[in-house]
């Protein structure tokens, strides 16, 4: 009997050993891009050369790439954005959605994140709240208009709302589901200009 309690007992501290390493490791990984996305955003404020400015039209980021800045006044959130949603690319932070446009592009912009690190507070956001996208070609405000649950892995909320602009956020949900959850929390929102 000493024998199978022993044995659950170092299950137990290897499983709480493993999932302390991916928790620091995701940590660091967040906090490395949102370095980066700092110092891309502090570059191109100090560009003066009108042919390097980046634009809306020729912001065309690389996987993997820090690209912003995400802010969610009401969570005091300051989260890195990354180019893609891979595994790989939601450890280091939010993740642009590829084929989805950038502001000023005209069209919806897809944001995802885990919502075990980055949007672990999310469900806190209310309609009428607002998020902020800072890029090396300006700063975009966003308000919440509406907010919804869908399946896991229901697509249709992605989609081309040209040429209107739409920010569209997405995590997985139940917030404390352990596992895989079963569906999505979406947050939409309008530009403020």
């Amino acid at each position: 009997m000493k024998k199978i309690a022993f044995l659950f007992v170092f299950a137990g501290l290897v499983l709480l050993g493993i999932g302390g390493y991916q928790y620091f490791k995701i940590q660091a990984a967040e906090k490395q891009t949102m370095t980066e996305a700092t110092e891309l955003l502090e570059q191109s404020s100090k560009q003066d050369n009108d042919a390097q400015k980046v634009t809306p039209q020729n912001f065309f980021p690389e996987m993997g790439d820090a690209v912003g800045i995400l802010e969610i006044p009401t969570l005091e959130a300051k989260l890195p954005i990354v180019e893609g949603t891979d595994p790989d690319d939601l450890e280091k932070g939010v993740g642009h959605y590829l084929g989805s446009a950038y502001p000023e592009q005209n069209d919806q912009i897809v944001l995802s994140g885990h919502r075990d690190t980055v949007f672990r507070s999310l469900g806190d956001v209310k309609v009428g709240d607002t998020f902020t996208v800072k890029l090396p070609y300006g700063d975009f405000e966003y308000e919440m208009v509406n907010s919804k649950i869908v399946d896991a892995d229901d697509t249709t909320i992605i989609k081309s709302t040209a040429p209107d602009e739409e920010l569209v956020i997405t995590t997985c949900y139940p917030f404390s589901y352990v596992g895989n959850a079963p569906e999505r929390y979406i947050i939409y929102a309008k530009p403020i200009y």
